[in-house]
């Protein structure tokens, strides 16, 4: 099975459209959204073509291939306007691996979670990476529509054993085979 992990839309209408592109682009059979989905909050700019209602119209296309966790600036009334569930955090096995899809403002590389996890996939830093720690693995799709640190716009793959980092693009940033 094949995975497109996103997060951080913040309402951005073209990034959400650049999303459609990606999605028909890489094939995946389900995509998981690590939240902030409509609304760009305090800290962020406003993204350009900001219109969180255009974006829920964008991803609800997707409901039956979403798999979705709440970020710190999603609240309960996202849920009236998504026509997919909005999850506290995610548990999936993939090829014998337990993978914990979370935000990131709660559960990242340096506050792990109470459960057993071989991979731990969060957004909420807008950076991008893949990388190992103690035994574990950590990456961040970093932010589609407003990356920070200097990293690009990007989302995560994962197929056949393989995480892959790309570019909005398609072009691979970085790239682990997390195989036993």
């Amino acid at each position: 099975m094949k995975y497109l992990v996103v997060s951080d839309i913040h309402g951005s209408r073209y990034y959400a459209e650049k999303l459609e592109k990606i999605i028909e682009k890489e094939c995946s059979d389900k995509i998981i959204l690590l939240g902030d989905l409509y609304y760009h909050g305090p800290r962020n700019p406003l993204p350009r073509d900001y219109e969180p209602k255009g974006v829920a119209e964008i991803l609800n296309k997707y409901k039956d291939e979403i798999l979705a966790v709440r970020g710190n600036c999603d609240a309960e009334v996202d849920q009236m306007i998504s026509e997919f569930n909005i999850e506290e955090n995610i548990r999936l096995e993939i090829d014998g691996k337990e993978f914990f899809f979370t935000h990131g403002h709660k559960y990242n590389i340096d506050f792990w979670p109470n459960e057993e996890f071989d991979v731990l996939m969060y957004g909420h830093f807008h950076t991008g990476f893949i990388t190992a720690k103690d035994g574990k693995l950590f990456a961040s799709p970093g932010s589609i529509t407003c990356p920070k640190n200097n990293t690009k716009n990007s989302y995560l793959m994962i197929d056949n054993s393989s995480i892959v980092l790309k570019d909005i693009d398609g072009n691979v940033i970085d790239e682990v085979n997390v195989k036993n």
